[in-house]
């Protein structure tokens, strides 16, 4: 009955090829957040993580409205760019994963260095530099995605295997994560694509492409058949309520019984590999969560004032420039400035709420302009 009322709404050919205002709001939303989860993580001690707000942006932000919701919309927007050739996939694939690294650099090489210039703390600041410098992050696991997925489409990969591929690859990551190689260089290299950790640095890899790459597949099979559908409203009233509903229940029975992606376990490490190196359940949660949750921005933006709407607009637009941005700020302001002053960069919620606060009113308008500036290159 549900499977029919579905078919009756899918159309013969695309229907909505502009801008989806809800995957805007998907990508919004983290990226408003962003300089609110990274700096309450920097400056929270571990024993305080857990308090209220701390966990409300860490845990509730930082998890299930953050980076997976980014994934899938990345793959969910794949269709309605103007560049999803497998050739252009590809290129945007490289050009991400170089440009990971070169965040990388800018965020922790340069001001590591000048914090080790400062305290002379080789602990805090050589140590785990080439982590920091050559270590994976979304932006890498971004890059192998489009890399991936565009060589399987170049080579004319179903979607229905592509999906079993990312499910068994889903499978495979969740059973050799965690793995301390014994060595950084092999920690760093394959951690791009398995859940690995130095247990010595307490450092491990963000988000390997075993373990993730089903979030963007699924985005982008929801994103085509979105394109389809004939009554959005229809669609998303049928179709979020479940997968929200069932997504938050089950968060929340993890969370309760301490297993998934919310197993806190012994170390502030183990618990953010249960995230970082997440299960295959936990990432089809994640899907189903994200399907539901494009049906409130949906509703949502049905009743929200232009102003907004624009605003909105505009940062998942400069999401790239924000997210780069930030991190700069983020780090320079909470690992150098604070740490050389004060020799910590804990700081109470109320601080901490002001700097991220303040971050975020000096990292739009830097996008901006970022935006204004390439938009005038490319008109030269």
């Amino acid at each position: 009955m549900l499977t029919d009322t579905i078919k009756q709404l899918v159309g013969d050919k695309p229907v909505n090829v502009g801008r989806q205002h809800e995957i805007d709001l998907a990508r919004a939303v983290p990226v408003f957040f962003l300089p609110f989860v990274h700096t309450v993580i920097e400056c929270t001690p571990l024993d305080r993580l857990y308090d209220p707000i701390p966990f409300f942006f860490n845990i509730v932000i930082g998890q299930p409205f953050g980076a997976p919701m980014f994934l899938f919309a990345m793959g969910a927007c794949i269709l309605y760019s103007h560049s999803h050739s497998a050739q252009k996939l590809m290129l945007r694939g490289i050009t991400l994963f170089i440009a990971g690294f070169l965040l990388n650099a800018l965020r922790f090489g340069i001001p590591y260095l000048i914090g080790y210039g400062l305290t002379g703390n080789s602990e805090k600041f050589i140590t785990p530099l080439p982590y920091r410098v050559f270590g994976n992050d979304v932006l890498q696991f971004a890059g192998l995605f489009f890399l991936l997925f565009g060589f399987l489409q170049y080579r004319k990969i179903s979607d229905k295997v592509i999906v079993i591929l990312a499910l068994t690859m889903s499978v495979t990551g969740s059973f050799i994560r965690h793995k301390d190689l014994g060595n950084p260089v092999l920690n760093i290299m394959l951690g791009h694509l398995m859940g690995t950790e130095d247990k010595a640095q307490l450092v491990m890899t963000d988000f390997p492409l075993l373990n993730w790459f089903i979030v963007p597949v699924m985005g982008y099979v929801f994103g085509k058949l979105l394109m389809r559908i004939k009554d959005k409203a229809k669609f998303y009233r049928i179709v979020a309520p479940v997968p929200l509903l069932t997504a938050v229940v089950f968060f929340v029975l993890e969370y309760i019984f301490g297993f998934g992606q919310m197993d806190s376990g012994p170390t502030l490490l183990y618990s953010e590999n249960c995230y970082y190196h997440l299960l295959w359940y936990d990432a089809l949660m994640l899907a189903a969560f994200a399907i539901g949750i494009l049906g409130v921005y949906y509703a949502l933006n049905k009743i929200s004032p232009m102003f907004l709407k624009k605003f909105f607009t505009s940062l998942s637009r400069n999401i790239t420039h924000v997210y780069v941005i930030h991190w700069l700020f983020v780090v320079m302001t909470t690992n150098v400035v604070l740490y050389s002053v004060r020799g910590t960069q804990d700081l109470p919620v109320g601080p901490t709420l002001l700097l991220s606060a303040a971050i975020f009113l000096v990292t739009y308008p830097l996008a901006l302009l970022w935006e204004r500036v390439a938009a005038g290159k490319k008109e030269k």
